[in-house]
C-alpha cells in the first residue's frame, strides 16, 4: 500500500500542535544554573504523562563537516553535564572522537516544552562505563555485546544469531564487559529552555556559560 503526495500533504496540514492548555514560564522565578531547572521540568514533563521523557536527539558533525543527528537515552545529568551512552567504535563515537562537540535536544509535546543544550563532549572513564552497563538491564547488557553498532549487516539473520548468542552470554555471564562500550558527559556551554505558548508568543529562556558564571538571557521567538 502507497500514500499519495496529496494524502500525505492533507494529513499534514490538518495535524494540530499544543491544542491542550500549556504551563507558564515565569523567567523571573528560574534559578541561577539550568541544572535545577532541567531536573524540574524533567520530573514535571514525566508526571504530565509524556512519553519516553528520557529520550534525546544528538546532534554531532562528521570528517566532511556534515551534521548528523539520532535519539537516544538519557543516563544522568549532574553537576558534570548531561550523559550518555555508546560503543566509541559506533558513527556518533568516531565523530566525537575527532570533533568533541555536540548538542541536545528534548522535546516534550505534553507541556509544549523542549530544551537544547551544546557544548564539549568528554569521554568517562572504563570504570563509569562499566557501571553504567551493568546497571541497565538484561537486554541492554545483551545488545551491548553484540557490538558492531553503525557497521554493515550482510542480512537481518546474521543480527538474530549474534543477539541470541549474546543474550545467552549476559545471563550467563551478568558481569560480562563491553571493551568499546563508553560514557560521554557533555559539558554545557548553552542551555536553552523553550516553553510553547499557544497564541504563539513562546518564552526562550538561554543560559550562556561565561568563565565560571551563568548568564540569563531572553530570545526572541
Amino acid at each position: 500500500m502507497t500514500t499519495s503526495a496529496d494524502e500525505f500533504h492533507k494529513r499534514l496540514r490538518s495535524l494540530t500542535v499544543w491544542d491542550t492548555e500549556l504551563p507558564a514560564f515565569d523567567t523571573a522565578e528560574t534559578p541561577d544554573a539550568p541544572l535545577p531547572l532541567f531536573r524540574r521540568w524533567f520530573v514535571e514533563a514525566a508526571d504530565a504523562g509524556q512519553p519516553e521523557p528520557h529520550t534525546m536527539s544528538l546532534a554531532t558533525v562528521d570528517e566532511d563537516g556534515r551534521p548528523d543527528v539520532r535519539t537516544l537515552m538519557l543516563h544522568d545529568a549532574d553537576e558534570r553535564g548531561w550523559h550518555f551512552a555508546s560503543h566509541a567504535t559506533s558513527a556518533k563515537g568516531r565523530q566525537l572522537a575527532a570533533r568533541p562537540e555536540a548538542a541536545l535536544g528534548f522535546y516534550w509535546a505534553a507541556q509544549g516544552r523542549q530544551i537544547r543544550v551544546r557544548g564539549r563532549v568528554v569521554p568517562g572513564t572504563p570504570q563509569e562505563a562499566y557501571a553504567d552497563l551493568h546497571a541497565r538491564s538484561t537486554g541492554a547488557l545483551a545488545s551491548a555485546l553484540v557490538g558492531r553498532q553503525s557497521e554493515m549487516l550482510r542480512s537481518y539473520e546474521e543480527l538474530v544469531r549474534a543477539s541470541e548468542a549474546a543474550w545467552e552470554r549476559a545471563n550467563a555471564e551478568p558481569d560480562a564487559a563491553s571493551g568499546t562500550w563508553t560514557v560521554y558527559v557533555l559539558e554545557p556551554s548553552e542551555v536553552e529552555f523553550f516553553q510553547g505558548d499557544e497564541r504563539r508568543r513562546h518564552v526562550r529562556l538561554r543560559y550562556r556559560r561565561e568563565g565560571g558564571t551563568w548568564v540569563r538571557e531572553l530570545l526572541w521567538p
